[in-house]
């Protein structure tokens, strides 16, 4: 892992095409824009743990088969069956 200090104002460039610029550092906050060819995929941290954790917790519950026939005998009940 490389760190770097960089002031507001500063940038650095990743590869040939991808500049990331510091905009503003507010105390603990600090702002970013990064300049990226649109085919790369520039997503924070915590969306892919929360993509990742909510695929898993999917994959652990019943297959779609199984959910299928769970449904099909649900609409299968006439109306005064399911009350």
């Amino acid at each position: 892992m490389l760190i770097l200090q960089r002031r507001a104002g500063e940038s650095l460039v990743i590869g040939e095409n991808i500049t990331v610029s510091v905009v503003s550092v507010d105390g603990m906050r600090v702002r970013l824009a990064i300049s990226a060819p649109e085919d790369v995929s520039i997503l924070r941290s915590e969306l892919i743990t929360a993509a990742t954790a909510n695929r898993d917790s999917a994959q652990e519950e019943a297959a779609p088969a199984e959910l299928l026939d769970l449904l099909g005998g649900v609409l299968e009940q006439k109306p005064e069956e399911q009350a």
